[in-house]
C-alpha cells in the first residue's frame, strides 16, 4: 500500500482500534502517568523517504519508560560489545512480570534473563559509559536524539520525580543485582537508578517515535541521513529481543497475532519496525492486565493483518 493510501485507511482504523481503550486501564502506579488521557490514540508511520502517514492524537506527548530500553541496549553493546553485555544479562524470555524479581532469586548465576525486563534493564544502565549519572543521562539523550533524525528530545521531569519517589520494586531488583554481583562494588545503587528513572522519563510524540523505528527497520542504517549510526549486529540483536521479550509476557501472542518486532511502554507507547519499510510510533495510554495499550496493540493487529507485515 502507497503512503497516500496508508493516509486514506489509517483514520478509520484508528476509529475502530480506539473503542479498546474501554478494555484497559491508565498506568496509575507512577502517579505522573495517570493523568494521561485513556480514550487516546495515535499513530505514525514513516517510510524511507520520510513521508509519514498519521492519524489520531499523534502530538500528545509521552515518555518512552520501556521502549528506552531498546536503545540503551544497544549503547550499551556500542560501549561493551556483546560479551560485557551479556556477562551482566542474558538472551531469555522470563515468562514473569516485567518487573519481577522471582528468577533474580531462584536461578543461578542469578543475573536478569534479559535486557528488555526492569532488572536487565537496570544492569544495562550501568553498562553506558560515563563517568556520572549525568554524563551518562548526557550520553543517552545524544544518542536518542540522533536516533530520531536530530531531534531534541529531553526528560520529562515531572514524569521523573514522580517515578524516582515510588519507585520501590526497582530499587528492590536493583539491590538485589548489587547482592548478586551484577552490579559490581563499585557501581551506586542511586546512581544506576537515576540514570534508568531518566532515560525511562524521555519525552516523545509519535513522529519522533516513528523516526527512532525507522532506524531500525533500516538494520541501523538511517535512511534519511544516509549513514550507518548502529551496527547491524547489534540491530539485529535488539530486534531478537523485541520479538521475545518486547511486548512483556505477552509477547508470544504479539508475535503471533501482529507478528513484527515491536517494544512497548507503560506510558502507552508502542515503537514497531516493518523492516526494509516502516517505522510505527503508537500511543494509547489505556493498557491491558500485561502492561500494553490495548487499543494500540489492535491497530497494530489490524493494520499488520490488512497490509501483510507479518515477519514469519
Amino acid at each position: 500500500m502507497k503512503m497516500d493510501q496508508l493516509r486514506e485507511a489509517l483514520p478509520q482504523w484508528v476509529s475502530a482500534s480506539r473503542m479498546h481503550a474501554n478494555d484497559g486501564q491508565v498506568a496509575s502506579y507512577i502517579p505522573e502517568l495517570a493523568k494521561a488521557p485513556g480514550d487516546a490514540l495515535g499513530v505514525t508511520i514513516m517510510d524511507a523517504r520520510g513521508e509519514m502517514a498519521s492519524a489520531g492524537e499523534t502530538n500528545f506527548p509521552f515518555t518512552l519508560q520501556s521502549i528506552s530500553k531498546v536503545y540503551t541496549l544497544l549503547l550499551a553493546l556500542m560501549d561493551n560489545g556483546e560479551d560485557g553485555v551479556f556477562a551482566k544479562v542474558g538472551m531469555e524470555p522470563t515468562g514473569d512480570d516485567f518487573n519481577s524479581m522471582l528468577k533474580l532469586e531462584l536461578v543461578e548465576p542469578g543475573k536478569p534473563f534479559n535486557p528488555l525486563i526492569n532488572a536487565g534493564a537496570i544492569a544495562v544502565s550501568s553498562l553506558i559509559h560515563g563517568d556520572t549519572p549525568a554524563e551518562k543521562t548526557e550520553r543517552i539523550l545524544a544518542f536518542f536524539n540522533e536516533a530520531a533524525g536530530g531531534a531534541s528530545l529531553a526528560v520529562n521531569q515531572d514524569v521523573f520525580r514522580s517515578e524516582s519517589a515510588t519507585a520501590h520494586r526497582n530499587r528492590s531488583l536493583a539491590y538485589f543485582l548489587k547482592d548478586n554481583e551484577v552490579l559490581g562494588e563499585e557501581i551506586d545503587v542511586e546512581d544506576v537508578l537515576r540514570v534508568y528513572f531518566q532515560h525511562c522519563s524521555v519525552e516523545v510524540s509519535c513522529d519522533q517515535l516513528s523516526r527512532m523505528a525507522l532506524l531500525l527497520a533500516f538494520d541501523g542504517f538511517d535512511p534519511l541521513g544516509g549513514r550507518q549510526i548502529v551496527p547491524k549486529r547489534y540491530v539485529q540483536i535488539a530486534k531478537t529481543f523485541m520479538i521475545m521479550c518486547g511486548m512483556y509476557n505477552a509477547s508470544g501472542e504479539f508475535a503471533i497475532k501482529v507478528g513484527i518486532p515491536a517494544k512497548s511502554g507503560v506510558s502507552g507507547g508502542i515503537l514497531a519496525i516493518v523492516p526494509g519499510q516502516y517505522g510505527i510510533g503508537v500511543i494509547g495510554p489505556a493498557l491491558g492486565a500485561k502492561g500494553n495499550s490495548t487499543a494500540g496493540v489492535h491497530l497494530l493487529e489490524t493494520m499488520s493483518a490488512a497490509l501483510n507485515w507479518r515477519i514469519f
